[in-house]
């Protein structure tokens, strides 16, 4: 091989490792900013048509039903607990449902109660008792009694009717 082939060889040989480098990282980069999304029962049992489950350290958005009675607030800080439910039509709550616990600290938005649906951003953890748990960094609250995220009402189901407004509710809002 001569000398010029070679060193066009050489060339194009490190262009190709850089952008291949470079492709890795970015990559990674992207990999680390996703949230995917979960429901409490396809955190303990996978996703319906593929089966896989998140990761324990994994970054996720979780949504789902604050069930009644679950919500402890410490009186010293701003921690408190509650558990995350299925939404399903009609909203009942049973002891055998998948029901994940969400760990925050901070303050709750105004519009969080029980029996309420929300989004969580935290990581999937495992509690000292090795059952899972999400630690989360953001809880948000839907901002009327009649809105749902998408993934919520498509986990409704067909018994979801979406809210609709007649003209006389439309003049009387202003």
């Amino acid at each position: 091989m001569n000398p010029r082939r070679k060193k066009r060889l050489t060339i194009v040989a490190s262009i190709l490792i850089g952008i291949a480098v470079v492709a890795g990282l970015v990559l990674y980069a992207l990999s680390q900013n996703i949230d995917l999304f979960y429901t409490p029962s396809e955190i303990t049992q996978g996703k319906k048509d593929s089966g896989i489950k998140p990761s324990i350290d994994q970054r996720i958005r979780i949504g789902g039903l604050v069930v009644p009675n679950t919500v402890k607030r410490d009186p010293d800080n701003l921690k408190v607990s509650f558990k995350l439910s299925d939404m399903r039509m009609p909203i009942v709550f049973n002891d055998n449902d998948p029901m994940i616990t969400v760990y925050y600290e901070g303050i709750l938005p105004d519009l969080f109660r029980e029996g309420q649906g929300i989004v969580a951003n935290g990581v999937l953890a495992r509690g000292a008792s090795g059952e899972l748990r999400i630690e989360a960094s953001e809880v948000l609250a839907k901002h009327d009694e009649n809105y749902m995220p998408a993934e919520l009402a498509d986990a409704a189901g067909k018994d979801y009717k979406k809210l609709e407004y007649s003209n006389k509710q439309l003049e009387n809002e202003n």
